[in-house]
């Protein structure tokens, strides 16, 4: 099947060292681009009006006090544990080398992932391991996961026990960790494995562009644990000291207002329900010409990539897709979701 087809070719490869990103390059972008992980159905009308309101002429306030006591009460959460972040990569970035001085050593990243935790930790001198690897002084996790839109594993302990104490108690919290939940808002189907405690156990990354189908708006936001057992005070004022000035400008705070607000998380519920009938099309397509889509819970998927099907082949068809390579899976590629005129041209330029 197309699962064990993927294990082997992951067994096969190594992590490329380059850096790819999806979307358009310097080339502009095309008609139909089926590269990145944005919501196709956006984007939101709720969140663009909000950045057509943003007054550009000013400065942020610098502490974002109002954003961060906006964000801590849609997440239940206290306001110091808001993190702003200029960007997902950017936090990404930033906590690594803040770690790097708190907590030097390996760094644990899933087998297939986001490029950029490998590059960060390799950026600060640091070693790459796997997600199991015990001799990892911080660890990644992403739920759901990219490339592949799967389910992130379970959280574990540096022994290889699940995080979750007996009966509900307090996890076991030995190992700084931060869980991307980048794509949570695109899930599809399912629930996620992590506990409402183990999420309190580690560090939880947030960046709303892409459900909103904005991702050319940078802004993000980390949730820090909130209480484990390693010194999180000198973490937090760490990270803190790292940030730069004003890492969110007027439109990002626009775009984190707008995120939380009931008519936007409507918007997107409605958006994922007809995100689902484009997935289910666009894997029924690519299952029909024999391409093997893998498994996902969200409006993205990886599947055979055709040698004949290279970047400037599907350019000059007005088409992009993501390739996995830089993710540690060749011959592979990603597609997301996107409307049936969209999808009649991928599935007629691979089938040519």
């Amino acid at each position: 099947g197309s699962l064990s087809g993927l294990r082997m070719d992951l067994q096969r490869s190594r992590r490329s060292e380059a850096r790819g990103h999806g979307g358009p390059g310097a080339l502009g972008p095309v008609r139909w681009d089926f590269s990145t992980n944005a919501n196709a159905a956006g984007p939101c009308p709720m969140a663009l009006q909000a950045l057509a309101r943003a007054d550009a002429t000013r400065y942020p306030d610098p502490g974002y006090g109002a954003l961060r006591e906006r964000l801590a009460d849609w997440h239940g959460v206290a306001a110091q544990r808001i993190l702003p972040a200029a960007s997902a990569s950017e936090f990404i970035q930033r906590l690594t080398a803040v770690a790097t001085r708190l907590a030097p050593g390996p760094v644990a990243v899933p087998p297939l992932a986001y490029g950029d935790y490998a590059t960060a930790a390799r950026a600060c001198g640091r070693v790459v391991v796997g997600a199991d690897d015990r001799s990892a002084t911080l660890r990644w996790c992403a739920d759901p996961g990219s490339p592949l839109g799967q389910d992130g594993p379970a959280p574990l302990g540096p022994e290889g026990e699940v995080l979750s104490g007996p009966t509900g108690g307090a996890p076991l919290a030995v190992l700084p960790t931060v869980l991307d939940r980048a794509y949570a808002p695109l899930r599809l189907a399912g629930t996620p494995r992590w506990s409402p405690a183990e999420l309190d156990a580690v560090f939880q990354l947030f960046s709303p562009n892409k459900a909103l189908g904005l991702p050319g708006v940078r802004g993000a936001y980390a949730i820090a644990p909130a209480q484990v057992e390693w010194p999180l005070p000198a973490w937090c004022e760490a990270l803190a000291a790292a940030e730069p000035s004003w890492p969110l400008g007027a439109h990002a705070v626009a775009l984190l207002e707008a995120w939380v607000a009931p008519d936007t998380q409507a918007w997107l519920a409605d958006s994922r329900a007809t995100l689902r009938g484009w997935t289910a099309a666009l894997r029924s397509g690519l299952t029909a010409l024999g391409l093997q889509p893998a498994a996902s819970v969200t409006p993205f998927l990886c599947a055979r990539r055709p040698a004949v099907a290279d970047d400037a082949t599907l350019r000059a068809a007005g088409l992009a897709v993501r390739d996995t390579t830089s993710f540690g899976l060749p011959g592979w590629m990603r597609v997301s979701a996107q409307p049936p005129e969209a999808l009649a041209a991928l599935l007629q330029a691979l089938r040519a």
